[in-house]
């Protein structure tokens, strides 16, 4: 269970993992780099955006939904040729997409932020059967996305209260009644950032500055893993039997003095054998 280094391509804002479970890879995201970056077998891999890019889902075995700062889009993995499914705050030049993530209805969950993390600039959005709708506004920094595996609720947070909140979810997948907390921080002054949900239902959740993933039951601290970076900004369970943790990182707010000379910081980790993960949904455009 000792941490090591999946990709050590430094991220200013490393992002949104998915373990792809027909490739059998994983894909994440420097936002600030607007970059998509893999690696399989070959090597390493990446894709480069004419804006920052975010989060995804797995639509086929080579097509993925992406979150861009202005639009969901379909990207073709094989080609790279993408299609524009929908707009996100395009008219809004202040935001950008941040967290999301697939529901197990084959919607997708995404979350807007202000660029400069603007007060309440940025919202939360479901995309279903080809629709896109806002779920929730005035939220600062939209992160910890993920869904109960029974489907009977979602999570999310805005970093800046330190708060994951639950909302009931009814039969279609969408919110029934209003966010409850789940989870308060802001007494350890810790900063909820991405988060999954493994087979048993336990958060796996990273907090930005505090170098780990903590993992919650019923709001209970049952476990930590410590990783070798400051900013650790959002989990994935992946491998052949979806027990590997994977975990992104950032550059972002460190000093130059700590980031001179051999330093982890901003790298993609890997931790076998921590949970038992399950596969991430299938993204149903129709």
């Amino acid at each position: 269970m000792t941490p090591a280094a999946f990709d050590d391509r430094s991220c200013r804002l490393g992002e949104g993992p998915l373990w792809h479970p027909r490739r059998q890879q994983l894909f994440w995201f420097d936002i600030s780099g607007k970059k998509l970056l893999s690696r399989n077998s070959s090597g390493a891999m990446e894709w480069t955006f004419d804006e920052e890019v975010s989060a995804a889902g797995w639509i086929s075995e080579t097509m993925l939904l992406i979150a861009s700062a202005s639009a969901l889009w379909s990207f073709d993995l094989s080609g790279g040729s993408r299609n524009r499914l929908c707009p996100l705050e395009a008219d809004n030049a202040v935001t950008r997409s941040n967290d999301g993530r697939a529901d197990p209805w084959g919607g997708f969950w995404i979350g807007t932020m202000g660029r400069n993390a603007e007060t309440g600039a940025g919202a939360i959005y479901r995309f279903h059967q080809g629709v896109l709708r806002r779920l929730f506004s005035g939220i600062t920094i939209s992160n910890a996305i993920c869904f109960a595996p029974d489907r009977s609720c979602a999570y999310f947070t805005d970093t800046t209260t330190s708060q994951v909140m639950q909302v009931a979810l009814d039969r279609n997948g969408w919110p029934s009644g209003a966010p409850v907390v789940h989870l308060d921080l802001s007494a350890e002054g810790l900063a909820p950032d991405g988060a999954v949900t493994d087979a048993s239902g336990t958060l796996w959740i990273a907090q930005w500055g505090a170098s780990r993933v903590a993992a919650y039951q019923g709001g209970a601290l049952v476990r930590t893993v410590d990783l070798p970076a400051a900013h650790i900004t959002c989990p994935a369970f992946g491998g052949s039997d979806l027990t590997t943790l994977f975990a992104t990182s950032a550059t972002q707010g460190i000093s130059q003095a700590d980031l001179t000379g051999a330093h982890a910081h901003g790298q993609t980790f890997e931790i076998p054998g921590v949970a038992q993960g399950q596969a991430e949904p299938q993204v149903l455009l129709l």
